[in-house]
């Protein structure tokens, strides 16, 4: 039998009204004459009022097109196909997180940043999706996939940055948030879930422990991982310590000093040490600033996460501290017009 397809948005849900067939997806109408030459092969339930059309078959053979290109890393294929999958299942999980993920992947370097807030923004619709309409047995399979692909795919939008000046800091910051999504999407639509937690949960938990994230998130963390894995240690201060001292005293010879699992990286090599005033007064305003604040916890993050590797390669760089201080500079004096002070000061931990 025939069916019936939209030219114009490829829907193959049309009714007849009025005379004429009115597509429910874009609302374009077509005359009888028109859906007539519109006609393609499929089957066609044309009971009362209604077109209604089995495209099983073609949606399949989407599926099939889509993983195939997936599995081959075909990003131009794999867009096309999620996206039309998308089209015609917008309750696909796969379809919604891999339209996004091959965008992302093609973008080019200018376009970074706003692919990466984008796929940030599709990762908790992704997780809900996946809550509402995966079979208990499959979701671990598939929570698990969507947390390496997005894992590879920050490696791939971190590697295209450039860095060549300030501008490129931001577009890092960008990327960084999106680690942070898919925990809290995944403790947002799982946390009960015990069957979850207590595989792919409890895993995806401890690498975001493992990667030494302040001491507030790791306590938050290890009441969930603790509940699954009462033997899990994570790791301690003095490795923290220890790790972050050998980032900076590898990066820079001016770089004295680093007492805190929470250093200020760029402020240390770009003043020397993790103790002098200007630093002092940075590090009162994250603490009693930044770190009040959902949004500000997050930069925060996204900072300790990228900024050892900027000082590893690039704290004993002339332009790099000359780029940065004349811009730290600015922004301690205004913090200390607003009563930030620069004495000497410990941490605080939040």
């Amino acid at each position: 039998m025939k069916q019936i397809k939209c030219e114009m948005c490829g829907s193959t849900d049309l009714i007849k009204m009025d005379g004429v067939f009115v597509c429910q997806s874009c609302g374009t109408k077509y005359s009888v004459e028109e859906a007539r030459k519109m006609m393609i092969e499929g089957t066609v339930d044309v009971s009362g009022s209604t077109v209604k059309l089995d495209d099983s078959a073609e949606l399949q053979n989407l599926y099939e097109l889509a993983r195939r290109a997936k599995d081959t890393d075909n990003n131009d294929n794999g867009l096309k196909y999620y996206e039309m999958i998308l089209l015609k299942d917008p309750t696909s999980w796969e379809a919604n997180f891999y339209s996004i993920y091959f965008k992302a992947l093609k973008c080019k370097i200018g376009e970074i940043s706003e692919a990466a807030t984008t796929v940030k923004k599709c990762i908790d619709t992704t997780f809900e999706l996946i809550c509402k309409n995966v079979e208990d047995t499959e979701k671990n399979a598939v929570i698990r996939e969507v947390f390496y692909k997005t894992e590879y795919l920050i490696d791939v939008l971190r590697a295209n940055v450039p860095m060549s000046d300030i501008s490129d800091l931001n577009v890092l910051l960008a990327i960084g948030p999106i680690r942070l999504q898919v925990i809290e999407s995944l403790l947002k639509y799982f946390s009960s879930d015990d069957d979850v937690m207590s595989d792919v949960g409890v895993e995806i938990l401890k690498k975001r422990v493992d990667g030494k994230p302040p001491a507030a998130e790791t306590q938050r963390l290890m009441s969930y991982i603790s509940k699954y894995d009462p033997n899990y240690n994570p790791p301690t201060e003095e490795d923290n310590t220890s790790s972050n001292s050998n980032v900076i005293s590898s990066s820079s010879s001016t770089v004295k000093s680093n007492n805190t699992s929470q250093g200020c990286y760029i402020a240390t090599a770009v003043y020397g040490s993790y103790d002098c005033p200007e630093v002092w007064t940075l590090r009162r305003y994250r603490d009693y600033k930044l770190a009040q604040s959902w949004f500000g916890r997050a930069f925060i993050y996204s900072y300790y996460a990228i900024s050892p590797s900027l000082v590893r390669l690039f704290g004993d760089k002339k332009w790099f501290r000359k780029m940065w201080k004349s811009k730290l500079d600015r922004m301690v004096k205004k913090l200390q017009d607003y009563g930030y002070d620069s004495t000497p000061y410990n941490d605080i931990e939040w």
